[in-house]
């Protein structure tokens, strides 16, 4: 592909996309993350520019994929050009930057929020994707995340060559939004296995009962999940090395509620497992992988403040 890549937001999901199509022969031409120190480590490690503001990484670039945490920062680096501060469409004093560039952005984010991006990047002339992600950080770095994509279906097209290398699962949902709809039914429900899961190995636990006999039953019942796979040993041997995060699970359950309250829908489930992982930050494990939530199920671990 000629066309050069440039990555916002070089976290544990970014970074090694970086390093993926880097391997895959595109020529990934600079990276950039509030997190300077970061940013310029994987620049040498790449071989590329670390440019300290947003314009100049639209100017290095064709393609820009973001991978930021939440709306407001899509929002900051997004602003439209001359509103006061240095975006990925333009500089504080009103200089436009994108025009014929292509913005691929992978955070989860509300679907109101991918929408309003791609109403600014039209407007300076500019092309949006969202491209949700329903992986981690094992599959960003040997290209088989799954993806689900909203947007035009000609940037979907110019897109596909890179996302193609990046997945190993690639869907195009529709419009501009309906991608982050299916994300945050996706994590709503992962979240909701999740503390069941934890809820249950827990009870086990303070029964007496052996987990890991608990965990094959498990595996071979109607208590089966992906969940059981991804987070059952974690929360058995407290091992919570972040993978996602219980504050994202949070941010995430909450993205879910707001589209349930706004279509006028009650899921208590949702609401409670917004609660146990917002308790998790309260308590500040925010940190910890979100099968950490087994933390506050298994009977004497996290006794709280």
């Amino acid at each position: 592909m000629a066309e050069k890549i440039a990555f916002v937001g070089v976290g544990r999901m970014g970074s090694n996309m970086a390093r993926r199509l880097k391997d895959q022969g595109f020529a990934v031409a600079a990276v950039f993350d509030q997190n300077a120190e970061a940013a310029k480590a994987l620049a040498l490690e790449l071989g590329c520019a670390a440019p300290t503001t947003l314009p100049e990484i639209s100017a290095a670039a064709d393609v820009i994929i973001t991978v930021v945490s939440d709306d407001e920062a899509m929002d900051e680096i997004f602003s439209s050009a001359g509103c006061g501060c240095d975006s990925l469409l333009g500089t504080a004093s009103g200089v436009t930057v994108a025009e014929g560039k292509l913005f691929i952005n992978c955070a989860t984010v509300s679907p109101g929020t991918h929408e309003l991006v791609e109403s600014r990047a039209e407007a300076a002339g500019a092309q949006s994707l969202e491209a949700c992600m329903a992986s981690s950080i094992t599959q960003a770095r040997e290209g088989t995340l799954y993806l689900m994509c909203g947007g035009k279906p000609e940037a979907f097209a110019r897109a596909r060559p890179v996302l193609e290398k990046l997945s190993a699962s690639l869907r195009f949902i529709g419009p501009t939004g309906s991608a982050a709809k299916v994300k945050a039914l996706v994590n709503m429900v992962m979240n909701i296995n999740t503390a069941g899961l934890a809820e249950g190995l827990g009870l086990a636990s303070a029964l007496g009962l052996d987990l890991t006999v608990i965990r094959e039953v498990f595996g071979q019942t109607g208590a089966a999940s992906r969940v059981l796979v991804t987070d059952g040993e974690d929360m058995q041997n407290r091992d919570h090395a972040c993978f996602f995060s219980a504050a994202h699970a949070a941010k995430d359950s909450g993205i879910a509620l707001q589209l349930a309250r706004s279509e006028g829908l009650e899921l208590p489930l949702a609401e409670a497992t917004k609660a146990q992982y917002d308790k998790m930050v309260f308590e500040g494990l925010g940190n910890l992988d979100k099968s950490g939530i087994a933390e506050l199920t298994f009977k004497g671990r996290h006794l709280g403040v």
